[in-house]
């Protein structure tokens, strides 16, 4: 069951496509001075010799993106190693790299800019046997981070973090474990530098990508469920509910054009609006080309966010959701 039927035609048109790899994944953005920064993990859908298996997926950087408006985005670099951490290099990133990078979480903390960022030593060319680390960073400028060191969290297989100062005032970092099946699992923090373990924040069926924000009045997380967003609301960014029942996403089958759902993204706020970017295959390629490479693109889009009558959506009014649910008490 999906909950998003189509919004404004304006709001899906596609953003962002990498000019180095084509495979813009797992954007963040964040507004600097009145720009727009967009960090994304660049897949190397279009690499001359990327390697066996899913080695693809792997060997990528971090790709930077800025904007003026946040919809017309220019190629700024990569966030290349170095001594100190990372350091944003203009043009693409080096024809073989011995370290992937995944899934940037960015955010202010008041004083300076943090980065939690999935790190993971060599290519590989498979799924199983490869640990994966949250790395911590810091950066007065978004241009050179230093290195701040990983986080110790609940297992060696843990990607995809989301970080937010919740209701209380603790700092929470949500993320995927894969060892414990797949789910969002929660820490806090007083200083974002020593975490404390706090469980299973979302369990339920395997996702990925947590993306944590307020808006309305109520707490939001939206998940990645590989076939479409699972939404979840809060009153203080902890207890999570899930909205519209087992089965109910936004930005599944059939409310993108050309047919793909929605993947891995997050929310920023710009003044009374919340947009959530996302990744999904190209207008011409979501339909299935039949080309290997051409499946493995990927394009930048987003969505405005709305809250109707407690429910998070991605159009104005409720009448389609309410029509398929009868009404908001699965809530």
């Amino acid at each position: 069951m999906s909950l998003g039927i189509r919004a404004e035609a304006d709001e899906w048109d596609e953003l962002y496509r990498d000019p180095v790899y084509d495979g813009a994944t797992d954007p963040t953005v964040v507004i600097a001075d009145g720009e727009w920064w967009m960090f994304y993990t660049q897949r190397r859908a279009t690499h001359p010799d990327p390697g066996p298996g899913v080695a693809w997926v792997h060997g990528s950087r971090i790709g930077v993106a800025r904007s003026d408006d946040g919809v017309s985005w220019r190629y700024t670099g990569t966030l290349e190693p170095d001594a100190g951490g990372l350091t944003l290099e203009p043009g693409p990133p080096p024809l073989h790299v011995d370290v992937t990078h995944w899934a940037p979480e960015v955010i202010h903390d008041g004083r300076r800019w943090r980065m939690f960022l999935t790190e993971i030593d060599g290519v590989p060319d498979r799924w199983p046997g490869f640990a994966r680390t949250i790395v911590g960073y810091d950066s007065e400028d978004l241009r050179s981070w230093r290195r701040l060191g990983p986080l110790s969290l609940s297992s060696d297989r843990v990607i995809d973090a989301a970080v937010a100062r919740t209701g209380e005032g603790l700092w929470r970092l949500w993320y995927k474990d894969e060892v414990a099946d797949s789910v969002t699992m929660t820490a806090s923090s007083t200083d974002l530098a020593e975490w404390v373990l706090e469980g299973v924040a979302i369990g339920g069926r395997p996702h990925e990508g947590p993306s944590v924000f307020e808006l309305d009045g109520w707490w939001w997380m939206v998940v990645d469920e590989w076939r479409g967003m699972g939404v979840y609301r809060s009153v203080a960014g902890v207890g999570w509910h899930r909205q519209g029942g087992a089965d109910a996403v936004i930005l599944g089958p059939g409310d993108l054009p050309g047919g793909d759902i929605g993947n891995h993204g997050a929310a920023v706020r710009d003044g009374d609006d919340v947009w959530f970017y996302f990744f999904a295959r190209p207008a011409g390629v979501a339909g299935g080309s039949g080309v290997a490479e051409d499946e493995r693109r990927s394009a930048v889009y987003r969505v405005k966010l709305r809250v109707d009558e407690g429910v998070l959506s991605t159009r104005s009014h409720l009448t389609a959701w309410q029509t398929v649910t009868g009404n908001t008490s699965e809530m």
